[in-house]
Formats: structure tokens, sequence, C-alpha cells
């Protein structure tokens, strides 16, 4: 029989690191995104050099200390659905509507595409 090398097998395994993703990091970026743009969870772990992290930049999104200030609303799901908010989808889709975003159904962003903003590092 053959014999698996654990070493091998565990680094395939593994998860990919969020330690270089910090809570700041993600904060100072959703500052960058224009008023009635926005940007997605996939986006922003790419700009942050992790592009495996999108779910650990929702959860430090849930996190967010000053919702109003730091814009997490601007953020939406990969399918331009708009994902979850810490105060209700609702008043998400409120925010987004008040800075010009328009819906294709329920909770869908028309022409994302068009409004879909990609963040740099900087």
């Amino acid at each position: 029989m053959k014999q698996i090398n654990r070493k091998m097998d565990k680094n395939i395994s593994q998860k990919p690191s969020t330690k270089t993703i910090n809570s700041e990091d993600v904060y100072n970026m959703l500052l960058t995104i224009p008023k009635g743009k926005v940007s997605t969870y996939g986006d922003l772990a790419k700009a942050l050099g992790n592009p495996a992290a999108s779910r650990y930049i929702g959860r430090i999104l849930g996190k967010n200390p000053n919702p109003i200030k730091v814009p997490c609303h601007r953020v939406v799901m990969s399918s331009g659905k708009i994902g979850g908010y810490a105060f209700g989808t609702q008043k998400k889709k409120q925010l987004l509507q008040n800075e010009g975003l328009i819906f294709s159904d329920e909770y869908r962003v028309n022409e994302f595409s068009k409004v879909r903003f990609y963040p740099k590092k900087g």
C-alpha cells in the first residue's frame, strides 16, 4: 500500500490564511467605494491580497462598529444580490436606493457591472 505524505495532505486541506487581512484595512477600503457604486466581498478580499477570504470579509463587515461612517452597505454578493446587513436587507436596499442605485428585482442591483467598483489597496 502506498504511504501518504501527511505533511503534503495537511497543506492541501488547510484553509486560506486570513491573518493578512485586518478589520482596519477592510474599513479603510470601504471608504474608497464612491456613493452610487458597490463592490463585492471578493473584490475586497482580492484587493487586500487574499482572494479566498470573501467570507472573512463578510464577518468583519458584520462587526462594523460605525456603519453610518464606514459604508459597509456598499458591499454586495458577486451575483449582484445585496446580501446581509446588520440592520436588515431592507435597510441596506434603502441606503443603496438613496445613493441612486436601482434594483432589477427585490434584492439584485440593476446593471450591476456598470455600478461595480473594484477597490485597490493604496
